[in-house]
C-alpha cells in the first residue's frame, strides 16, 4: 500500500452531464465514485474524496470544501491541503475511472522533487490527475485570492513541475458527456 494519500475530486457541477456524474451507475451496480474508491483504495492506505456534501451511499472519508458558493478546483485543493497533514498527495478526478495503477505507480514513483507532476497523453495534458505537494499552498491561496480558479494557471506558474508522458490515451478517458460515460462503460 502507498502510504501518500490520494484525493478523488468529486465537487463539480457536472454541468455537461447534466446530472452529477460521481453518482451514474458504473460497474458490477456501483457509482462512478464507489467504483474509483474501491478501485484507489487497493492502491493507496488513505483515500478521501473531495466533495460539497456527503451524497454517497457508502462509508468513506469526505473532505468538504471550504465553501459551496464556488466550484472551483483552487478551493478543492486549498481545503485538501488545510484537512491533509502530508507533505505530498495524489489528486485524480472521479471521472478518471479508467487510470492504471502503473501509471499512477510511475507518477508517484517521479514525483521527487516536484512540486507537481502530472500526466500528459499524445492529446493533452491531465492537470487534476498527479502528485501535489503542500510547497503550492501559499499560491493556491493567491490564486483563490485574486479569483483566479483555473488549474491550468496554478499549473503554468508552478516553476518545479514534472510533467510524464504515457502513450495509452484510453486510460484518461474524461467522462464529462453522456456519450463519453457510454464509452467509458465499454473500456472497463
Amino acid at each position: 500500500m502507498i502510504d501518500i494519500p490520494c484525493v478523488i475530486l468529486a465537487g463539480g457541477k457536472s454541468s455537461r452531464m447534466r446530472e452529477d456524474k460521481s453518482l451514474l451507475p458504473f460497474d458490477n451496480h456501483q457509482t462512478l465514485i464507489e467504483y474509483q474508491y474501491n478501485k484507489l483504495s487497493k492502491i493507496f492506505s488513505k483515500v478521501y474524496i473531495s466533495a460539497k456534501s456527503n451524497k454517497f451511499n457508502f462509508k468513506c472519508n469526505i473532505i468538504y470544501d471550504i465553501t459551496n458558493s464556488i466550484s472551483s478546483p483552487m478551493i478543492a485543493l486549498s481545503s485538501i491541503f488545510e484537512f491533509i497533514k502530508e507533505d505530498n498527495i495524489f489528486i485524480i478526478t472521479v471521472d478518471t475511472p479508467l487510470i492504471k495503477e502503473e501509471t499512477i505507480l510511475d507518477i508517484l514513483n517521479n514525483s521527487k522533487p516536484y512540486d507537481i507532476t502530472i500526466a500528459e497523453d499524445s492529446e493533452k495534458k491531465h492537470y487534476l490527475c498527479g502528485v501535489f505537494s503542500k510547497k503550492i499552498y501559499l499560491s493556491i491561496q493567491q490564486c483563490i485570492s485574486n479569483d483566479i480558479h483555473k488549474i491550468n494557471y496554478l499549473i503554468k506558474n508552478t516553476k518545479k513541475l514534472n510533467i510524464i508522458k504515457f502513450d495509452d490515451k484510453n486510460q484518461f478517458t474524461n467522462i464529462n458527456t453522456p456519450l463519453e460515460y457510454q464509452n467509458a462503460q465499454k473500456l472497463i
